[in-house]
């Protein structure tokens, strides 16, 4: 009986073919590993920036009083505009007493908010109405794309494509075809938006650097490119 299973096991070893390839490609198949690149470029459609105000006062109890009055003006201004909420958050507020220059002695206050901007033909109208309410720092706009997971789509799409078309030149110089898809990786993401620094970190003082503003400022969207990379191994045979 012992004879009769080993003989058993070598027979059905015999018929497996040996250990299959980890790679999955079969005996009669050759592999191609490819490395393809999808970009698209899409308008964005929505735009960020941070508005706030810098007050000064003989105490820190006034400073903060006459920013957080300023501030709350500057707010209702964007909402008498449309700008809901949920689209309006608060990035910092500072308090400090000024050791220096031409206010020593005095208390310093500030107050920044991030807003966002849903419609993009309205970013620079946003803009003109913080600062008429008395916005003195402005950061931004950072421009961005409220649905990036479906430009990622597209670009993803675009880099398959490009893969299985060199997967086929590949495969016709050698007098093969492509048979199946073996494997498919993410290799990452680039292109994409970052976000800008907060006010504390890079704000502009519009006071000091920008004239008063009489018309919205325009606001161009331009074009966003994002780029994906993908790895993608193909099997091919005759």
């Amino acid at each position: 009986m012992r004879r009769s299973a080993l003989l058993l096991c070598l027979v059905a070893g015999a018929c497996s073919g040996g250990e299959s390839d980890p790679r999955g490609v079969g005996r009669d198949e050759v592999l191609v590993q490819l490395v393809a690149t999808g970009r698209t470029d899409t308008r964005p459609d929505e735009a960020r920036f941070s508005v706030g105000v810098e007050t000064f006062g003989p105490s820190a109890a006034a400073a903060s009083a006459q920013n957080a009055e300023a501030i709350n003006r500057v707010v209702a201004a964007l909402t008498r505009l449309g700008i809901k909420p949920d689209d309006v958050q608060t990035r910092s507020i500072q308090l400090g007493r000024v050791d220096y220059g031409p206010n020593k002695g005095r208390f310093q206050a500030s107050n920044a908010v991030e807003i966002r901007v849903r419609e993009m033909a309205r970013a620079g109208e946003a803009i003109a109405a913080a600062t008429d309410a008395g916005a003195n720092l402005l950061s931004g706009p950072s421009l961005r794309i409220g649905d990036p997971e479906a430009t990622g789509r597209s670009a993803y799409a675009a880099a398959y494509r490009a893969a299985r078309a060199r997967a086929d030149a590949y495969a016709e110089a050698a007098g093969l075809k492509v048979v199946r898809v073996l494997t498919i990786r993410d290799s990452g993401a680039g292109g994409m938006p970052h976000p800008y620094p907060p006010p504390e970190e890079g704000a502009m003082d519009a006071r000091a650097v920008a004239p008063p503003v009489v018309a919205p400022p325009p606001v161009q969207p331009g074009m966003t490119t994002r780029e994906v990379q993908i790895r993608v191994d193909f099997a091919l045979a005759k």
